[in-house]
C-alpha cells in the first residue's frame, strides 16, 4: 500500500491505496480506540498483507484530555455519553457515504474494523446497515446496546462478525466480549469469537486469526 490523497470529508483521515491499478477495490475502514488517532491501526492492517485493498482510517472527532482523540466521553454509569456518541455516529455515517463516492471502493466489499471505542462505533455503524458492509471485526469492545437511538439486533442473517477479547482485559472486561458474541449469535450473525490470555491489546495471535478471517471475507472465491 502507498499513501493516497485524502478528500475533504466530515472526518480527517488517512488513505492507503494499492500499488496496482483498478476501478474499484475491496476496502477496510479501521476505527481507532480512545487516546489515539488515524495513524494507530495502520501498522496492524498493513500487517494483514491484504492485496489490492484500500485502507481508510478516520480520526475520532473529540480531543482526549490525555492525548489523541475519542469517539465519545464516558457517562457516570460507565456507558457512552449519549450526546457525544450520537454526534460521532452521525459524522461517521456521513463519512462513510462521502468516501463511498469519493474513492474507488467496491461497494460490495467493505469491512469495518475497530478496536476498543472503535469497536463500539463499528457495531453502531455496521449493524443497522449490514447490507452495506461485508462484515465487522470487533476487537476488545462491546455492543453499545444502550446507545441513542437504541440499536436493533433482529435478524442479522448470517452477517459475519469477528470478535477478539483478552481474558485479562482491565479496561473492558472480557464478559463484554462474551456477551456481544452471545447477543449477536442469537440475532443470527455468523460470529467467530476468540479469547486470548492478554489485556487490552492486540498480539500476534489476534493478528493471525484476524488475518485469516479478513482474507476469507474479502476474497471473491
Amino acid at each position: 500500500m502507498r499513501e493516497g490523497k485524502a478528500i475533504a470529508a466530515s472526518l480527517p483521515h488517512r488513505l492507503l491505496i494499492p500499488e496496482s491499478k483498478g476501478k474499484a477495490f475491496p476496502t477496510v475502514m479501521a476505527l481507532h480506540g480512545r487516546g489515539t488517532d488515524e495513524n494507530d491501526l495502520v501498522p496492524l492492517v498493513s500487517a494483514l498483507k491484504l492485496s489490492d485493498t484500500l485502507l481508510i482510517t478516520p480520526r475520532a472527532p473529540f480531543a482526549f484530555p490525555y492525548g489523541g482523540y475519542a469517539w465519545y466521553s464516558i457517562a457516570d454509569d460507565g456507558v457512552p455519553d449519549a450526546e457525544s456518541f450520537e454526534t460521532s455516529l452521525k459524522l461517521l455515517r456521513k463519512f462513510v457515504d462521502e468516501v463511498r463516492s469519493g474513492y474507488p471502493i467496491d461497494p460490495d466489499r467493505i469491512l469495518l474494523l475497530g478496536f476498543s471505542q472503535g469497536t463500539m462505533m463499528a457495531y453502531a455503524t455496521g449493524l443497522p446497515k449490514r447490507s452495506e458492509f461485508l462484515g465487522i471485526a470487533a476487537m476488545s469492545g462491546y455492543v453499545p446496546y444502550s446507545s441513542t437511538p437504541p440499536m436493533r439486533f433482529d435478524n442479522l442473517r448470517s452477517f459475519p462478525i469477528f470478535i477478539s477479547h483478552g481474558s485479562a482485559d482491565p479496561v473492558i472486561p472480557v464478559r463484554f466480549g462474551r456477551e456481544a458474541a452471545e447477543l449477536l449469535r442469537k440475532a443470527g450473525a455468523l460470529v467467530e469469537y476468540h479469547e486470548y490470555p492478554i489485556g487490552h491489546e492486540i498480539n500476534l495471535e489476534v493478528l493471525n486469526d484476524l488475518s485469516l478471517w479478513t482474507h476469507k471475507r474479502l476474497s471473491r472465491d
